[in-house]
């Protein structure tokens, strides 16, 4: 097959690296790809590292018209069997339309659980012959939107399972962080927003500085919340407990020196950062929100608490802190979930038949 995968998105977050996972093995398989992408954006440096046929074109978002223009052109001239729209600002909704116009049948990959309008859910999936839910939450919410439900397709998302078996180097991950190995490590990683629910992560932890054995909190991630999360850090006296790290490409590397992930977020598709963390091994706690409850099995990879819960949080953390064996059980029941279930070939595979049954009507 021919695949033409559209992703506008700016940074080298969860949703394009499920793309090139995507791509590397749909081409392990036999089929040719090209990848329409912004000039200069994360995904645009990554896919050429990895060989992969990139076409750079500026998208500005959903009301780029000329974008799509563009986009309608290259696909007659490209001639693929079939367009793989990957993100939203521009992809999904502008992709449609240019796949509509070149007459070519498109799939769209939905990532979040937010809701929209309904007119604008029925405008922006009605050129797609299939829309693809990475959980069973997204589905959920495509069909509370009146998108039929025969057009819904769930492919959840993938962890390069072998990778992050790997034992990382723990010496130089406390010395890159400074911390001493008798710290308890915890790591949070998402965007700096509200939806990732950090507000409630700080509250959480302020009370455990006294009452457990010292810990380390490293936050992950870029936002337009930092200085507010910063200023709330300082103003519950977490001090040193406490570490903003900011956006690190190579996460994935030492995601496996922590002790724990908690992922407090409100709203969630699926949640990579979970999946990656029970990959290398690391319990999770996070709220039971979206598709987090399908990254993490409760009580055997991980704990989830209600939605906001401050008290149930700090409850949950301070569970995982105390009970080595817990963690331990955790840690080979998450990896061996992963390696089952969320594996990149498990992932392409699924798309393959997608595919072949949009081609084959």
């Amino acid at each position: 097959m021919k695949i033409l995968h559209v992703e506008t998105g700016r940074h080298f977050l969860g949703g394009p690296q499920q793309v090139v996972y995507l791509i590397n093995a749909l081409r392990e398989r036999g089929h040719d790809n090209t990848l329409v992408c912004p000039p200069e954006s994360g995904i645009d440096g990554v896919a050429r590292l990895a060989a992969i046929r990139v076409q750079n074109l500026f998208c500005a978002g959903d009301l780029d018209l000329p974008f799509a223009y563009r986009l309608s052109q290259f696909l007659r001239e490209h001639a693929p069997d079939i367009v793989h729209c990957h993100s939203r600002r521009g992809a999904d909704l502008l992709g449609g339309l240019a796949a509509s116009f070149a007459d070519i049948p498109a799939v769209v990959s939905r990532r979040v659980d937010n809701t929209e309008m309904r007119l604008m859910a029925t405008l922006r999936y009605r050129p797609f012959k299939k829309i693809i839910a990475i959980s069973d939450a997204i589905a959920k919410v495509l069909r509370e939107h009146d998108v039929e439900d025969e057009r819904i397709a769930v492919i959840r998302s993938a962890v390069d399972a072998d990778a992050f078996a790997r034992e990382p180097d723990h010496e130089a991950f406390r010395k890159e962080f400074g911390i001493d190995n008798d710290v308890f490590t915890i790591a949070a990683a998402g965007q700096l927003i509200p939806r990732k629910g950090h507000r409630y992560l700080l509250q959480a932890v302020a009370d455990l500085l006294h009452r457990h054995p010292p810990f380390r909190l490293v936050i992950f991630g870029d936002g337009y919340l930092n200085s507010q999360l910063r200023a709330q850090a300082a103003s519950l006296g977490l001090g040193d407990a406490v570490q903003f790290a900011g956006f690190r490409d190579d996460l994935d590397g030492f995601i496996g020196c922590f002790d724990l992930l908690v992922h407090p977020a409100l709203t969630e598709g699926l949640g990579v950062a979970a999946l990656k963390a029970a990959a290398a091994g690391v319990p999770v706690v996070g709220f039971d929100a979206g598709g987090l409850s399908e990254a993490v099995v409760h009580g055997e990879t991980g704990l989830l608490v209600p939605a906001e819960d401050v008290d149930a949080l700090r409850g949950a953390v301070t569970t995982l802190m105390e009970d080595d064996q817990m963690r331990q059980r955790m840690s080979a029941a998450g990896r061996e979930r992963m390696q089952n279930e969320f594996s990149i070939a498990t992932m392409a595979d699924k798309h393959v038949a997608l595919y072949a049954a949009v081609l084959n009507g």
